[in-house]
């Protein structure tokens, strides 16, 4: 029997090492919880006894505890330690705590951090009998000042040896209501001191923080909502998961008919038999409201906002139960001992205090006096796309909305009678701001010079492209600015907004007096401007231009991850819509030929010899003049059969390509649609947009791609959440993505007859949610490594290399280029990633086996992998120049990506650090590059992020003279990826969707939008002809004889969205004169200038 060689590592394995360096006492506390250790402080006296006191978030690392035990636990004469979360929380440290004190015979406490949860291996390694557990137990499940003083007095007695008076735990209520200044206390107390109108809120915080003496964030929110005349009403509770405090609760908020409820509690609160939770049954709004485990000076000084540890409890499970992120509220300060304390942020106090008052002058304003603002997405470095949402035809969508607003009882006038009209009345800069009257920023006078230089600045006031119909305003927001046109002597890579915009916001707020925006489609500038990821400042752009209006954001429903950033970045609630209708492809009249051709070539095959030779001649001849012989890889080596494989294939993949039916309209069905759950989203999606707007509870749902799987997302017009980051890769989603690194592998064996030896592979954040990790799970696959999952939480622990002899080939040298968003979202994915590849870097394995470790044996370190763009910053680099057309050659595109890809990322907090050139390094070695595309909703000319990183990385490869493939990754069906070149992706998309007939009529259904999408396909592929060169110049004929030689199609593109035809011609024109595209008929040239002067009549 031959034992395989693996390996683990652990998260915690990446915590740099701490020796605490406490001195030894006769009673050491340990505790994840400040609360504890800080009311066992509190109650301490002068007694026989010294005391220590630990917080097991410093003993992470096994080194640590190693050094702590022997300095300190050694020398105790009691040990009490509590771990929230159990055994496992702290499985190294519980372990050797445990040895040591039965070596020594020190007693030893082991608790559970869960009051009513019990904990076998906790009492088993424990020293001291049950009795004596249950007995310090009952402490912490009653708690508070007085019985914390008790538990001190206790343990020093247990530590002196007096064992004849031992004090026993007080009962406590288990909840109630909270007076600041008062303690305990009850409704009508509370209620007693404000009139009898106001607005009544109940703030639900742990138990624990009121026990330990830790209520001041809850005594500072209780008086900054009274000042603005609220009746806040303070609830102590053990957690929202057990019956009896959800009745309590339940008929605390049946007998006071609160406006909204606020919640300091952490995590996901119990759903019932129905999927509904006690904020579902309440119908009223929930804002979450942070009292942070983060240090304050972590807080100011970073760009995170919140440990991942605050993200995930404070955040991103709360989002489970629809709540709003208010914001944070307090934040632990000073040294060891006061940071067990949480001290309120007054800034940060007023803040959340004022966005709460905003959101709910909603329930207070009466429909005829609400004031709305309607926000219209905008590109103005995508001409023709103003009202670009994926998938969701906006203009029309807007014009809906505004219908339904006024049958509702909203004062609204004037509405448009048709899209066109609407983006008419948009373009003509009506709406002022006095310069007079404009706040500026500091910060963005830094970047842009003083206020008045400002382009949007006329006549002493900023101009804004806006229509008022009644008290609804519908408005396009200014660009944040160019990064070309900044002050030179501005060098920060998280470039502020300009002047304009800042502007804007306080025109929205001053001058039209709005309650609400109401931001239609995804996605916008807002939630991308500078600051923190999470918990802003008051110093961060997305909350200097909002100032806490509330914000309801209609989302597509695929897009997890951008909505994840509205949420926690302007506190949004997220009305998911769908995505558009998906339609089998087809083929177009000539595929259908070559179609029928196969099939008759099929028939004749083996019944008559000389009628299939011929056909088999026709067959390739008529791909040959169609173009689609050289599309589908055929070679002038390919024996008939061969051929004939190859054209049937190519068209079996064409038909089986899923495109977009037209638009989705916001609150609409697609005419013909029979499924239920889309028939039921069209009234859901809007009657969510009234009772948001209604100051109203908008219950929760799940985030995904409905074509792939997930019906769960159906019916839509449901608050939009994410999964748990802690949870991915799931194990289903490993075994996914091993199938797909499979064919990853497969496709490079087939092309180079050998494995890759390192490879750069895209990392996406809003695909990985939707997946459930699929991608990760890839990277991991062909490092030859897996997740390792706790088996009570299902969250990810750690990793597991695999021996060489279980993965049957050599380790792949993987390098990630994360996204901006995935760099944001998951810092424990990027721990964990760097996690594995640290442990494959040291292993000692057969020469060819492991390039990683070969590397890090040369260099004498363990190289980084894991590289992105700068903390606060997005995007690939080349984005701008890209869109403007001010660059010569690719390379100077290739230097700019890798100029961005700056930082390199890892450690416990997956933190990044700047290493110049190190992106460079690994490009330069790479094989190839691998780009998943996971979403049937969506392809390679669906947006600019494609051809930015994929493109990017390509004028990157030709920059550094080096040879690398670029393989396009399709896991829409995951249960069959496939792995395809660039040119081959390409060529799929345009043959399938983009030139196809039925595409273009669903297109033309949707006026300026529909023309948006046409503009939209055009701009990416030139693109990637500019970027890859890896676009068969027969695309670009078939997609101009599509649009601009179809003189059906180019008229609807002139009489619906000039501006974008003029820009189509203009990227057509691009690809002529950088000599990527020499068209088959002479006449384009005269063509695409007639074009032009069409154009500039019908704009001017």
């Amino acid at each position: 029997m031959h034992i395989l060689a693996t390996t683990s590592s652990s998260l915690d394995d990446l915590i740099e090492p701490v020796d605490l360096n406490q001195s030894p006492a006769d009673v050491v506390v340990l505790s994840f919880s400040g609360s504890d250790l800080n009311g066992i402080a509190a109650g301490w006296s002068d007694g026989k006894a010294s005391l220590c006191l630990t917080n097991i978030s410093d003993l992470r690392h096994p080194m640590s505890v190693d050094l702590w035990l022997e300095k300190t636990a050694a020398h105790a004469r009691f040990i009490l330690v509590r771990i929230l979360g159990g055994y496992d929380r702290w499985a190294y440290g519980a372990d050797q705590l445990s040895r040591l004190a039965k070596r020594k015979k020190i007693p030893l406490a082991m608790l559970p951090g869960e009051c009513s949860i019990s904990d076998d291996r906790l009492a088993a390694a424990s020293t001291v009998p049950d009795a004596t557990l249950m007995d310090v137990l009952a402490f912490f499940r009653q708690g508070g000042p007085d019985n914390m003083q008790l538990l001190a007095r206790r343990l020093d007695a247990l530590a002196s040896g007096d064992t004849q008076s031992l004090p026993t735990a007080t009962p406590m209520p288990k909840r109630g209501f909270y007076k600041p200044g008062r303690g305990i206390s009850t409704a009508d107390e509370l209620l007693a001191g404000f009139s009898p109108g106001a607005q009544r809120l109940p703030i639900l915080f742990y138990r624990s923080t009121l026990l330990a003496n830790d209520a001041a964030p809850i005594d500072a929110m209780y008086e900054a909502l009274a000042a603005r005349g609220f009746a806040p009403m303070p609830i102590f509770l053990g957690g929202l998961k057990d019956a009896e405090t959800i009745g309590f609760v339940e008929q605390a908020l049946a007998d006071l008919e609160p406006a909204a409820i606020l919640t300091t509690t952490a995590f996901a609160s119990a759903t019932d038999d129905n999927g509904d939770t006690i904020f579902d049954r309440s119908g009223i709004p929930v804002f979450q409201l942070v009292t942070a485990t983060t240090r304050r000076d972590g807080w100011v000084e970073g760009r995170r906002g919140l440990n991942p540890s605050d993200l995930a409890m404070h955040v991103v499970l709360p989002e489970l139960d629809g709540r709003i992120l208010a914001g944070a509220i307090s934040f632990k300060t000073g040294d060891k001992t006061a940071d067990l304390i949480n001290q309120p942020e007054p800034d940060r106090i007023e803040h959340v205090a004022d966005r709460i008052a905003a959101f709910l002058a909603m329930k207070t304003i009466s429909r005829p006096e609400r004031k709305l603002v309607i926000l219209v997405p905008d590109y103005p470095s995508a001409p023709g796309r103003t009202g670009y949402a994926v998938g969701l035809d906006v203009p029309q969508s807007v014009l809906t909305i505004l219908s339904t607003l006024s049958t509702a009882g909203y004062s609204v006038s004037d509405i448009p009678q048709t899209p066109r009209a609407l983006l008419d009345l948009l373009a003509a800069r009506t709406a002022q701001f006095p310069l007079a009257t404009y706040s500026p920023s500091a910060g963005i006078d830094a970047a842009w010079g003083e206020p008045a230089l400002d382009a949007d600045l006329e006549d002493g006031a900023y101009r804004f492209r806006a229509a008022q119909f009644g008290n609804v305003t519908v408005a396009l927001a200014p660009d944040r600015g160019r990064d070309a046109d900044r002050r030179t002597d501005y060098h920060s890579p998280d470039l502020p907004p300009r002047h304009a915009l800042n502007a804007f916001g306080q025109w929205m707020r001053d001058a039209v007096g709005a309650h609400a925006i109401v931001h239609v489609g995804a996605h916008g500038t807002l939630e991308w401007l500078p600051g923190k990821t999470v918990a802003l400042s008051k110093d961060c752009f997305p909350e200097l231009v909002t100032g806490g209006l509330p914000v309801i954001y209609p989302f597509i429903v695929s897009n997890p991850g951008e909505a994840a950033v509205a949420k926690r970045r302007i506190s949004a609630v997220t009305i998911g819509h769908l995505p558009p209708v998906l339609t089998g492809a087809g083929l177009s009249v000539e595929q259908t030929k070559l179609e029928l051709l196969v099939d008759e070539y099929a028939q004749a095959d083996g019944l008559d010899r000389r009628r299939r030779d011929r056909l088999a001649k026709l067959i390739v001849e008529t791909a040959g003049d169609c173009g689609l012989a050289s599309e589908a890889g055929i070679t002038g080596d390919d024996d008939p059969d061969t051929a004939l494989s190859r054209i049937d294939a190519f068209l079996c993949d064409l038909k089986d390509f899923a495109i977009k039916d037209g638009q989705h309209v916001f609150g609409e069905i697609a005419a013909g649609d029979d499924d239920p759950l889309r028939i039921a989203s069209a009234g859901t999606e809007m009657q969510a947009l009234l009772d948001a707007l209604d100051g109203r509870h908008i219950r929760p749902g799940p985030s995904g791609a409905p074509a792939r799987g997930r019906r769960d997302v159906m019916p839509t017009g449901r608050n939009l959440y994410a999964s748990d980051p802690r949870t991915l890769p799931t194990p289903t989603a490993f075994e996914l993505g091993k199938r797909a690194a499979d064919e990853i592998l497969r496709r490079y064996l087939q092309d180079h007859g050998d494995w890759p030896k390192s490879l750069v592979f895209d990392l996406w954040g809003s695909a990985s949610l939707r997946s459930g990790g699929e991608e990760v799970a890839q990277v991991l696959a062909l490092m030859g490594a897996r997740p390792v999952q706790d088996a009570a939480t299902g969250r990810v622990t750690g990793i597991e290399v695999l021996a060489p002899a279980t993965l049957g080939r050599p380790r792949i040298d993987v390098s990630l280029r994360i996204s901006g968003l995935f760099r944001d979202m998951f810092p424990a994915l990027i721990a964990l990633l760097d996690a594995a590849m640290r442990a494959i870097a040291v292993r000692e394995e057969a020469p060819g086996d492991n390039p990683l470790a070969e590397d890090a044996q040369t260099l004498g370190h363990v190289p980084p992998r894991i590289f992105g763009s700068a903390p606060g910053t997005y995007g690939s680099g080349i984005e701008e120049k890209l869109a403007d057309g001010s660059w010569g050659e690719r390379e100077e595109l290739g230097r700019l990506y890798l100029d961005a890809t700056s930082h390199a990322f890892g450690g416990a907090d997956g933190d990044g650090v700047h290493v110049p050139g190190g992106f460079a390094e690994r490009i330069g070695s790479a094989n190839l590059l691998v780009h998943t595309g996971d979403d049937p909703g969506r392809d390679l000319l669906d947006g600019s992020a494609d051809v930015a990183f994929i493109g990017g990385f390509s004028a990157a490869v030709a920059a550094l003279g080096g040879k690398a493939d670029v393989i396009a990754l399709d896991t829409t069906d995951p249960q069959k990826p496939k792995a395809r070149s660039i040119s081959e992706a390409l060529t799929r998309v345009v043959r399938a969707r983009a030139v196809n007939p039925r595409f273009i009529a669903g297109q033309m259904r949707h006026g300026p939008r529909g023309a948006a999408e046409l503009v939209e396909a055009v701009d990416r592929l030139i693109g990637f002809a500019e970027t890859t060169h890896a676009v068969p110049q027969s695309l670009i004929d078939a997609t101009y004889d599509a649009y601009l030689g179809d003189e059906k199609v180019r008229d609807f593109l002139l009489s619906q969205n000039p501006e974008g035809a003029r820009y189509m011609g203009l990227r057509f024109r691009a690809a002529l004169d950088r000599g990527l595209w020499h068209p088959r008929r002479n006449a384009v040239d005269a063509e695409l200038e007639m074009l032009a002067d069409d154009c500039e009549r019908l704009v001017a």
